[in-house]
C-alpha cells in the first residue's frame, strides 16, 4: 500500500486567477496523489519515477480568490496528510482577493541552512530560523504569516553532511574512497532532502506557505562553478560526473519543478517525457548530463508575479561562461531573459525584486578585492600572477558579481534603468544570501551618469544564514570589509590589477547583523517595508527576535 514518503509542499499559488495552486509530495510506491480542499477544490496527479523513487505535482484548481482553505492528501482511499493524531494546525492554501480589490504581499527570504550540522554532535549554529518561524506559525495559527518563502540557495549541502547521513552513506559504499563523506549519486541526494524537510514544524510550514527556491553552491558542491580552471579538476576526477548528473536531476525534482506555474509544467518537454514513461530516470539522466555539458540548453531562472510585484529569480551557478576571456556570470540566452523581463512592462509594476543567490553589492573591499583578483586571472600582471590569483580564487571564493566585472557592470545598468522613467517602480532590489551575514546596501549614481541616476529605490537586501555557523573570524573580516581601512585596502588592489572603476559607489545603510536570521518585505502599493528576525534561544526556548523594522517608501 502506497504512503506518503515527503511533503506535501505547497509551491506555486496563482495570483492572477487566485483558482489554482501546485502540491509536491513524494510516494513511497507508483499511486496517483490527490489532494482535496475544504471548500471543494481539488487536483490528482499519478506519480512519476526516477531511480525508484515516485513523485507527484499536484495542480489543484477550483480555488476561491481571496480565500484561505484546509486541505488534505489522499492516496487511494486512504488520507495520508496531515497524518492521524497530528498536533500541528491543518495545512492550508491561501489565494489572493479578486482582480481590483487592494492587497499587499510578504516576502520572507533567506538561505544557507544546515538541517542538521555536519559531523553530529554539539551544534555551533544554534537556532534554525526557519524551524523557529514554523514553530512560532504552528504555535499561533491567526499570526501573520508570509505570503511566499524565498529560498535563496544552499537548501542542502552535498559537500558537509551530517553524523546520521554519513551513517546512511557508509551503509551504501566505503567512505575511505572519493567523495568519501560528501553525496555520491541520486539516491544519497534523496537523504540530503529527507533530513532538510522531514522535520514536523518546518514539513508543516512548507505545507502551507507557497515556496520559491533557487539553487547555490553548496546544492552541488562548494564553489560550484568559480572557473574554468576548478571545473577542469572537477571533471578529471572519477566521481564528478555522477555528482553533477545527480546534483542536476535532484534539483530539478525536488525544487525547479515546483518553481514552475501549471501553464509552464504543461509546455515543459522534460516534464512530459518523464511522465510519459514508467520509469524516468534515464530521460532525466540524460536532460542533466546535457545540460552540464551545454548549460544554455536550459533556463533555470523563472519569473513570478503577485500582483504588481514582479519577482526574478535569477540563476547565478550553471548559467556562467567560464572561458577566462568571456566570462560571465549569466550566458548572453540568460541576460538577455532577464532584461526582457526587467525592461518589458516597467508601468506593470510598483516593486520589482531579483532573487540572485550571490549579492550583487559586497562589502567594499570584499568587491574590490574579487574584481583585482579577476582583472589577475585574466592576465594583467602576467603569468605567474594570474596562476597565484586562480588559486587565491578557489581559496577565497571570490566568486561573486564582482568577480565578473563585466557582468556587475552590466547588471548595474540593467538595474538604473529598470528604475528609470516616468512609469519607473517604487523600489528595485536585488534579494540574496550566500555570504553568512545579513545587510542593506544602497547604490550611488555619479552624476555624470549617462541616462542620470534612477528614480525608484534600488537596494541590495542581503539576508544569510538560515542555520549555519558563522566563525569570528568572518565576523570579524565582513566588519572590517564594510570599515574605512578596508576601503582603503581595496582601492589599492584595484590600482595594483589596472581594474576600472565602478560604475557606483555604495554605503551600507543597515547591518552587518550576524546570526540565524530571516528578512522580510512587506509591499502594499508603491509602499515597502523591511523586517529582520534572528532565531535566539533563552532558557531553553527559541524565539524569532526582531532586529529591525523599517520604511523603505512610503507613498500614498
Amino acid at each position: 500500500m502506497a504512503g506518503l514518503r515527503l511533503g506535501p509542499l505547497l509551491r506555486h499559488v496563482d495570483w492572477e486567477s487566485g483558482a489554482t495552486a501546485t502540491v509536491w509530495a513524494e510516494a513511497s510506491r507508483p499511486c496517483t496523489v490527490e489532494v482535496r480542499c475544504a471548500d471543494g477544490a481539488s487536483g490528482a496527479s499519478p506519480t512519476f519515477a526516477v531511480a525508484g523513487h515516485h513523485y507527484a505535482l499536484v495542480v489543484v484548481e477550483g480555488l476561491t480568490p481571496g480565500s484561505t482553505t484546509a486541505y488534505e492528501v489522499w492516496i487511494g482511499s486512504r488520507r495520508v496528510w496531515p497524518p492521524e493524531g497530528s498536533r500541528l494546525p491543518p495545512s492550508t492554501i491561501t489565494t489572493p482577493p479578486p482582480a481590483g480589490q487592494p492587497h499587499g504581499v510578504r516576502v520572507s527570504f533567506g538561505s544557507c541552512r544546515w538541517a542538521a550540522s555536519p559531523g553530529g554532535g554539539h551544534d555551533p549554529a544554534g537556532p534554525d530560523a526557519l524551524v523557529t518561524l514554523a514553530a512560532r506559525l504552528t504555535a499561533d495559527p491567526a499570526a501573520e504569516r508570509p505570503d511566499v518563502l524565498l529560498l535563496l540557495g544552499d537548501q542542502v549541502y552535498a559537500d558537509e553532511t551530517s553524523a546520521a547521513t554519513r551513517r546512511r552513506l557508509a551503509a551504501r559504499r566505503d567512505l575511505r574512497e572519493p567523495p568519501g563523506t560528501e553525496v555520491a549519486d541520486y539516491e544519497e541526494y534523496t537523504c540530503l532532502y529527507d533530513e532538510s524537510w522531514r522535520d514536523p514544524e518546518v514539513r508543516w510550514l512548507l505545507s502551507t506557505v507557497p515556496s520559491c527556491m533557487v539553487f547555490d553552491d553548496h546544492d552541488v558542491t562548494d564553489d560550484w562553478n568559480t572557473s574554468a580552471a576548478w571545473q577542469e579538476r572537477m571533471r578529471a576526477t572519477p566521481w564528478w560526473h555522477e555528482r553533477i548528473v545527480s546534483g542536476l536531476m535532484s534539483y530539478w525534482v525536488y525544487q525547479h519543478l515546483g518553481n514552475l506555474s501549471p501553464a509552464e509544467l504543461a509546455a515543459d518537454p522534460v516534464y512530459a517525457a518523464v511522465r510519459a514513461t514508467p520509469d524516468g530516470t534515464e530521460t532525466l539522466r540524460r536532460f542533466a548530463a546535457e545540460t552540464d555539458a551545454d548549460p544554455g540548453r536550459t533556463r533555470w531562472s523563472y519569473q513570478r508575479i503577485f500582483g504588481r510585484v514582479q519577482l526574478l529569480m535569477v540563476d547565478t551557478r550553471a548559467a556562467r561562461v567560464l572561458t577566462e576571456e568571456r566570462r560571465a556570470m549569466l550566458d548572453d540566452g540568460e541576460a538577455a531573459w532577464l532584461r526582457e523581463k526587467v525592461l518589458s512592462a516597467p508601468s506593470a509594476y510598483d516593486h520589482i525584486l531579483i532573487g540572485s543567490s550571490l549579492p550583487w553589492l559586497l562589502p567594499p573591499l570584499a568587491h574590490d578585492m574579487e574584481t583585482w583578483n579577476a582583472a589577475l586571472c585574466a592576465g594583467s600582471r602576467g603569468g605567474r600572477w594570474a596562476r597565484f590569483s586562480e588559486r587565491l580564487r578557489r581559496a577565497a571564493d571570490l566568486e561573486h558579481w564582482a568577480a565578473f566585472p563585466d557582468s556587475f557592470g552590466r547588471f548595474t545598468e540593467l538595474l538604473r534603468r529598470a528604475g528609470s522613467g516616468p512609469d519607473a517602480p517604487a523600489t528595485v532590489c536585488v534579494l540574496s544570501g550566500d555570504v553568512h551575514h545579513a545587510y542593506i546596501a544602497e547604490p550611488r549614481w555619479p552624476a555624470a551618469t549617462p541616462g542620470g541616476a534612477p528614480e525608484a529605490r534600488v537596494l541590495q537586501l542581503t539576508c544569510s544564514p538560515l542555520h549555519n555557523a558563522v566563525p569570528r573570524s568572518i565576523r570579524l573580516g565582513f566588519r572590517f570589509g564594510w570599515s574605512r581601512t578596508g576601503r582603503w585596502i581595496g582601492r589599492l588592489l584595484t590600482r595594483h590589477g589596472r581594474t576600472e572603476r565602478s560604475p557606483v559607489t555604495w554605503s551600507r545603510t543597515g547591518g552587518p547583523w550576524f546570526g540565524n536570521q530571516l528578512m522580510t518585505l512587506t509591499l502594499r502599493g508603491r509602499n515597502s517595508a523591511l523586517t529582520l528576525v534572528q532565531a535566539k534561544s533563552t532558557r531553553g526556548e527559541d524565539q524569532l527576535r526582531g532586529v529591525l523594522e523599517r520604511s523603505l517608501t512610503s507613498e500614498g
